[in-house]
């Protein structure tokens, strides 16, 4: 009996020395945010361009503001608008997305207020819309809309764990697990570059995160590159874009200048 509680109790100090990976932590600021525009193409897993945007950021006092816009050449548009501050940590303040078209399928726009947590969710059923405003204790250390700018900042070295919003009419907090995984060379002309890869990995906690996977609704992996630098900088990502969109690859891309137009009288 007393060896059982000897183990017992030696049981309890491993976990108090050693706390779960699970728990989620806030990333401090290494590298400041700014004033950005990138211009992005979107493309299916197999090469497929399907819409074109950019990632638009600007800066006010302590409040930055993050714009990821993508037309579809279907009609359809994915915008999403996120403002954090970067005060040693990164926090959120709010997250905004809007997608409607037939890319999507359902038109729908979220809200997450971090500070007030006031979750609302707009959606659209022949054209008549259907809101839900639920309360949740939103993580300031939450992710949405700042996987680009989190992963520039992370440590390449171990998991990192980040909470989300899974912003739905029953939004849940879900883990967000970063994990460094080896990277891919790329080339800009003559010049070769290398990137830092993270795999994203989403757990749902709870009940719900054991049905997910038999009900094919654990969702997929995401990655990230991000070019190794003293300016470190995004230049690919492959996931979903929200909940109900099958894995998509952003990736930069460089605009074309129209060609020369013959002098008209």
């Amino acid at each position: 009996m007393l060896k059982s509680q000897n183990i017992a109790l030696l049981v309890a100090s491993i976990v108090l020395l050693f706390p779960s990976r699970d728990a989620a932590e806030t990333v401090p600021v290494r590298h400041i945010e700014g004033v950005t525009f990138g211009f992005l193409v979107l493309r299916t897993v197999d090469g497929k361009a399907i819409a074109y945007g950019n990632l638009k950021q600007v800066s006010k006092g302590n409040l930055v503001t993050d714009e990821l816009l993508f037309h579809f050449k279907d009609g359809s548009l994915y915008d999403q608008i996120t403002k954090f501050t970067q005060k040693g940590e990164f926090r959120l303040v709010s997250d905004q997305v809007v997608q409607k078209g037939p890319a999507f399928k359902q038109d729908s726009e979220s809200w997450i207020d971090a500070e007030n947590g006031k979750i609302t969710v707009r959606t659209y059923k022949d054209g008549k819309p259907k809101e839900t405003s639920q309360r949740l204790d939103v993580p300031a250390d939450a992710a949405n809309g700042l996987l680009f700018t989190l992963a520039k900042n992370i440590d390449p070295s171990r998991e990192t764990v980040m909470p989300m919003v899974a912003a739905s009419e029953k939004p849940r907090i879900v883990k967000l697990h970063i994990s460094p995984a080896e990277g891919k060379v790329i080339k800009q002309g003559t010049i070769t570059l290398n990137t830092q890869h993270f795999v994203v990995k989403t757990k749902i906690e709870g009940a719900a995160g054991v049905i997910a996977p038999l009900l094919g609704r654990q969702p997929p992996d995401a990655h990230i590159w991000i070019v190794k630098s003293e300016a470190p900088t995004f230049v690919e990502f492959e996931g979903p874009l929200s909940q109900d969109t099958p894995v998509w690859r952003i990736e930069l891309m460089t605009p074309e200048p129209d060609p020369p137009n013959a002098k008209t009288n």
